[in-house]
C-alpha cells in the first residue's frame, strides 16, 4: 500500500534557498535517506549580498543587529538576513514592485518604535 505523504520517515523537512532535499529509496522496503544537494554558487552570492547590505540599508542593519543581541553567532545572522532578503525580492517579483527600502523593512521599524 502507498504511504501517505505525512507518514513518511522525512516529512517535515523543509527546503531553504540553496538547498534542495532529493529522497533516495534504498533496497529494503519502507526505508528512505536523504541526499541533501546544495548549491553553493547560489548561496555564496546570497551571504555576498547580505554583507554589503549590512553597510548601506539600515533595516537589514537593524535585522541582523536583532539576530546577533539574541545571541546568534556571526554567520548564523547572516545567514538569516540573506534569507530575509531573499522573501523580500519574492514579494518584490511577485507583485510586480520595485524594491524600496522603506516598505521592505517598514514593520521592523514599528516594532522598534514600540
Amino acid at each position: 500500500p502507498a504511504r501517505r505523504i505525512r507518514d513518511h520517515p522525512l516529512h517535515g523537512i523543509h527546503e531553504t534557498p540553496g538547498h534542495n532535499h532529493n529522497l533516495r529509496s534504498l533496497p529494503n522496503p519502507g526505508r528512505f535517506t536523504a541526499r541533501h544537494v546544495r548549491n553553493d554558487r547560489l548561496i555564496d552570492a546570497l551571504i555576498a549580498q547580505a554583507f554589503s547590505a549590512l553597510r548601506v540599508s539600515p533595516g537589514a542593519r537593524a535585522y541582523y543587529e536583532k539576530q546577533r543581541a539574541r545571541g546568534i553567532e556571526f554567520n548564523a545572522a547572516l545567514r538569516q538576513l540573506a534569507n530575509r532578503l531573499v522573501g523580500i525580492l519574492h514579494g518584490c517579483l511577485k507583485t510586480g514592485t520595485p524594491y524600496d527600502e522603506a516598505t521592505a523593512w517598514s514593520h521592523r521599524a514599528h516594532a522598534l518604535a514600540a
